[in-house]
């Protein structure tokens, strides 16, 4: 688990909330050492005064008289511990800082202990503070005092609490403010890397945000442009290749009968010039004009498969569980599972393996094509799905080396990803899995 957050906004949180907890904390300690603690040095120091006046007319081995008179002049009670007791001691709370100033003044052990008065009693200050001196351990001094309260420290605590949530939320709105248009500008990047051209952001933020943004804008608005320039120029390239190659094939026609093997290489050049143009068009138009739609990708596996049961000494293994619907593109994911299909038999062996599952804990789809062929060196399998790009000869060179960029076109439009591995013993794996 990191404790520091990786992005820059959760970095820019992190960063006011601990110079802010700081700042409280020099705040709480400052108000405490300069301004709360004088005050109560100066409380004890008092306290300490009284019960020296008490001593000095040694009240506390004195009869009840003398201290009913000293009460009526000072509100200063000499009690036995039961009659304190009756009188508030027992809810009276111990605080350990005034005991030890109050001891080190009188030079004694004092215990002090602070209560609030009960509204039956007649005395009006809010408070009483209790002082027993370890010489009389039954014997307590009362002392009513004012002006002590314990929100003197509660008011300072609350505000300081309030400021820093303040200060919190402040940042977090202005960070988020900032950072907003950072995370659309994520958004719209990955909508571009999967070939989709989402609408011009709005320029809002900094100065420097509504530059950036700006310039993406413009960067959006040109690769659009170019795959449609780009759409036009391979449509047109392929419009005008077709008609002198359908020339050639009715020229070819017409050679005599003792040139057949002429005619039929033609007629197989033909073709497979064909093939390379429909794969210039799929490779340039991304296929996401097909709507997406609930489809069970077993059931087109299933179709594509009774189609190449046809061709002979082809054989597929199919290993197939069950698999929850998904959206997607019919015609262009039956184009990925085919040029799977093709590539493994074509470039792999006559006997290929298919296998589907779905990943419940991450939520995918997964399908994997197996084949025993001679596989792929390890280190171009990371170039074979560039544009134009082919394996090693042992897969042959045949075609044009666009298919596995279809591929990969095509499930990462679906938000998925497509890989090749060689097996441990012997083939090449071609999986890709579709998030659901």
């Amino acid at each position: 688990m990191r404790l520091i957050p990786q992005s820059a906004f959760g970095q820019t949180v992190m960063l006011i909330g601990v110079l802010l907890l700081i700042n409280q904390v020099v705040s709480y300690l400052s108000v405490t050492y300069y301004f709360i603690q004088p005050s109560y040095q100066q409380i004890n120091s008092l306290l300490a005064t009284q019960v020296k006046g008490v001593l000095a007319n040694d009240l506390l081995v004195s009869n009840e008289e003398n201290r009913q008179r000293y009460f009526k002049h000072t509100q200063i009670r000499i009690l036995n511990s039961s009659d304190a007791k009756r009188k508030g001691l027992e809810n009276a709370v111990y605080y350990g800082f005034m005991s030890s100033q109050v001891s080190e003044q009188l030079r004694q052990l004092a215990d002090v202990r602070i209560s609030t008065v009960s509204q039956q009693s007649d005395n009006s200050a809010p408070y009483t503070v209790w002082v027993s001196l370890s010489r009389y351990p039954d014997t307590w001094i009362a002392i009513p005092i004012t002006g002590l309260n314990e929100a003197n420290i509660s008011p300072l605590t609350m505000y300081l609490m309030v400021i820093g949530i303040l200060s919190v939320a402040g940042g977090w709105l202005f960070v988020r403010r900032m950072t907003r248009p950072l995370s659309a500008l994520q958004r719209a990047a990955f909508e571009v890397g999967k070939g989709k051209h989402p609408a011009p952001l709005a320029e809002q933020g900094s100065t420097e945000m509504i530059q950036v943004t700006r310039a993406f804008n413009k960067m959006n608005q040109g690769i659009k442009q170019l795959e449609h320039d780009r759409t036009l120029m391979t449509a047109g390239i392929s419009h005008d290749l077709r008609t002198p190659l359908t020339r050639i094939r009715l020229a070819s026609e017409m050679l005599p009968d003792d040139q057949d093997w002429i005619r039929d290489g033609i007629v197989n050049d033909i073709e497979d010039m064909n093939a390379i143009i429909d794969q210039f068009i799929d490779y340039a138009r991304y296929d996401n004009e097909e709507a997406k739609e609930e489809t069970d990708l077993n059931a087109l596996i299933s179709e594509l498969t009774q189609a190449r049961h046809v061709e002979e000494g082809h054989h597929i293994d199919l290993k197939l569980n069950p698999l929850p619907p998904a959206n997607l593109r019919r015609v262009a994911m039956k184009r990925v599972i085919d040029n799977l299909i093709e590539n493994a038999f074509r470039y792999g062996s006559d006997n290929i393996v298919i296998t589907s599952f779905y990943d419940r804990h991450k939520k995918r789809i997964y399908c994997k094509v197996r084949d025993f062929g001679p596989g792929i060196p390890p280190e171009e399998l990371s170039s074979v799905f560039m544009p134009f790009a082919q394996g090693n000869k042992a897969r042959s060179s045949l075609g044009s080396g666009l298919g596995l960029a279809i591929i990969r076109r095509i499930v990462e439009a679906h938000d998925g990803q497509v890989q090749l591995r060689n097996h441990t013993e012997s083939g090449l794996i071609a999986e890709f899995y579709i998030p659901i």
